[in-house]
């Protein structure tokens, strides 16, 4: 069968699933294989629950010609995604990073979703197998479309541009994240700037944040839209308050002033709601729907959310963490002007690889410098405070346990680590 073949057959499908516990009638199976499953042994059962077709790639698995058999699923998926793409000549605009690429995603789609049937990654389905599935979601009524990529090795971002081939590109920044893929931050930067080579090589167009002298460096000889804190930024804005939440001023199209009030916590969110504004008018987005969407826009997923539990604030951020974003969010943390006391519950970081000891042991280092209280949670930060820092617990059911012993109440609370921690089940305590 032909890639051409199979696109033809999956026009007839109401879209693709590769789960049998979420089929959708109509719809094309694709039986992935993993580390512990193979999915062509569910085949059978995803056409009786109502897919129209089973793509398969073990010959024993076919019934009728309903299983539609490949040398690989995952390939087929893949190139079947890039047929589907191509069928649409639309901007699309891929996007990655090592901190919020996901809110600076959501941020577009809040933007460009004002004016434009907008095509935007679901949550972060943003892999080898999240990228082709979002793209074969793409209909004729769709005027954009935004891919979040993500990558733990080298060649990753490169891959999933072959797939998507993006028009546009935005890379929110190059930070120590899964080192241990990567192996050292020279990795990281060489696999995110794929983004980069791939839209100057198409001559498309690059999204960049003029403020980041790595990012500049790497956006030559092709065109830029910048945005930053700069007067010379074709998109420039400045943060106005962060108490708690992100208030924000840019530079209207129209030469005039706005202000935004946003639901996000941290400065550090500062160069994702400009990246939104920048994409918004570059695609002629009125600037007071710009404005009305960054003020409409809720973070989730434990993201840079505030809660007032009626005992504590919290500024929960416990869905994944890095070098980078800890100590962003831990500066930003201490300059929160707040009449509580404050307490960082401070999670590992995962897939450092080799370099994990140091960089805990810096994060440490850094809470001690900046006279917050602190709680650590996790196995590789009690290893680097020892035995005569602050508290340490092996996990976050150890203090959780402690929490509901000794309660805390009337905090100002930081929750930040990687989603392995799951920070998040300490919120009954507070």
């Amino acid at each position: 069968m032909t890639i051409q073949e199979l696109h033809h057959l999956y026009l007839e499908c109401s879209g693709a699933c590769t789960d049998t516990r979420a089929i959708r009638p109509g719809c094309m199976f694709f039986a992935l294989k993993g580390p512990s499953f193979d999915a062509n042994a569910f085949a059978a059962d995803a056409l009786s629950k109502g897919a129209r077709f089973a793509v398969v790639d073990d010959a024993h698995v076919v019934k009728d010609d309903r299983c539609l058999l490949v040398p690989d699923v995952l390939i087929a998926l893949q190139v079947l995604a890039r047929q589907h793409r191509r069928m649409y000549k639309l901007p699309v605009i891929g996007i990655t990073g090592s901190n919020g690429k996901t809110t600076t995603k959501e941020l577009l789609a809040a933007v460009l979703g004002t004016t434009f049937p907008t095509l935007s990654t679901t949550g972060n389905l943003n892999n080898h197998i999240g990228v082709p599935l979002t793209l074969l979601h793409l209909n004729k009524q769709h005027r954009m479309a935004i891919i979040e990529m993500g990558a733990n090795k080298p060649g990753d971002i490169a891959e999933l541009c072959a797939i998507a081939e993006p028009t546009h590109g935005l890379i929110t920044n190059i930070g120590k994240a899964h080192l241990e893929g990567f192996g050292d931050f020279e990795g990281v930067l060489r696999t995110k700037s794929e983004l980069f080579e791939f839209v100057r090589a198409g001559k498309g167009l690059l999204f960049v944040n003029a403020d980041d002298p790595l990012l500049m460096q790497r956006a030559h000889d092709v065109e830029l839209i910048t945005y930053g804190t700069g007067a010379t930024s074709d998109t420039c804005g400045r943060m106005v308050d962060s108490g708690p939440f992100l208030r924000i001023a840019f530079k209207g199209r129209d030469g005039l002033a706005r202000e935004a009030t946003t639901h996000l916590i941290g400065s550090y969110n500062l160069p994702n709601a400009l990246a939104a504004i920048s994409v918004g008018q570059h695609f002629d987005v009125p600037d007071d729907r710009i404005t009305d969407a960054l003020s409409a826009y809720q973070p989730g997923n434990n993201r840079s959310q505030f809660l007032d539990s009626g005992r504590n604030h919290l500024v929960l951020d416990a869905y994944n963490a890095n070098p980078t974003s800890m100590a962003a969010a831990l500066d930003n943390f201490a300059n929160m002007h707040s009449e509580r006391p404050k307490l960082a519950i401070l999670g590992d970081m995962l897939e450092l690889g080799s370099s994990s000891p140091k960089e805990h042991h810096s994060i440490a280092e850094r809470v001690a410098n900046l006279g917050v209280d602190v709680f650590f949670v996790g196995p590789r930060f009690k290893a680097a405070i020892g035995n005569s820092g602050p508290r340490a617990y092996v996990s976050a059911a150890d203090l959780l346990a402690d929490l509901r012993a000794h309660p805390v109440a009337g905090h100002l609370i930081l929750l930040k680590g990687s989603r392995g921690m799951q920070l998040e089940s300490l919120l009954p305590a507070f």
